[in-house]
């Protein structure tokens, strides 16, 4: 009985052992923490709970682990964490649950998935916002199949502030692509390089811009916010105001 207490603790603890995120997960923008410190982070309390042989880890880990409250009528919603590309048809999709849940499938079940399809990105960066637009960009762009369409709005002070010039031009020279920029400190469009200036406003990202951005868009949009604060929250308020859902934007 010793021995079979022994293996069902041992397995009990194998359940509970952090999975390494998949390269995939991570955005490269320079996370802090990002999920891999995460990992380590909780594989090294693991490590430590197990090496003690601590009892009260394990059992509060048990009663969160119980089964998603899945619905045969309704649809639930859940965050996909990584999804990687299997054949040229076929994707392997993870799915993040809340807390350490689990869905418990018998063998035989299966799910029906839903998801909502957004034809256009819409990304309104500013600062250091446009970071974590960057991987996204580049996984649209990498992949030939995808025909999402983006306009990427970039704010900042100066022109000389604006990094990343040679790779927003090239990602301006995709077919879905369009790069604008909103200088606050700006006042001359002859200060401008040329392929600039027809791109370019100055002063800030107001109300009537957001609306004619929002117009502009080729495909029902799905607005990206990252900056400030202070930016985020006024975005999101033009946002509103310019007709979109609560549902149709993500603020970073």
């Amino acid at each position: 009985m010793d021995e079979r207490k022994e293996e069902d603790d041992e397995e009990a603890w194998l359940q509970l052992r952090p999975v390494e995120p998949l390269p995939s997960q991570c955005c490269g923008s320079g996370c802090s923490p990002c999920v891999f410190d995460l990992y380590h982070r909780d594989l090294a309390r693991w490590e430590a709970a197990r090496a003690s042989k601590d009892r009260s880890l394990l059992r509060g880990k048990e009663s969160q682990s119980c089964p998603s409250k899945l619905s045969t009528e309704t649809f639930l919603a859940f965050h996909i964490s990584a999804m990687d590309r299997i054949t040229k048809d076929t994707y392997r999709v993870q799915f993040a649950l809340p807390g350490n849940s689990q869905l418990n499938l018998r063998p035989g079940q299966h799910l029906i998935l839903r998801y909502t399809q957004y034809g256009e990105l819409l990304m309104l960066a500013a600062g250091t916002g446009l970071a974590p637009m960057v991987p996204i960009l580049h996984s649209i762009t990498d992949n030939a199949d995808d025909e999402t369409f983006v306009t990427l709005v970039s704010c900042f002070k100066t022109f000389e502030g604006i990094y990343l010039k040679t790779f927003l031009q090239e990602q301006a020279r995709f077919w879905n692509v369009r790069t604008f920029f909103v200088l606050s400190q700006e006042n001359s469009l002859e200060q401008l390089p040329w392929s600039y200036r027809e791109k370019t406003w100055f002063g800030r990202l107001t109300q009537d811009l957001i609306e004619e951005l929002v117009r502009s868009c080729r495909r029902e949009p799905f607005a990206l916010v990252c900056g400030s604060a202070e930016f985020t929250k006024d975005m999101a308020r033009c946002l509103l105001r310019a007709g979109l859902a609560e549902d149709s934007y993500f603020l970073f």
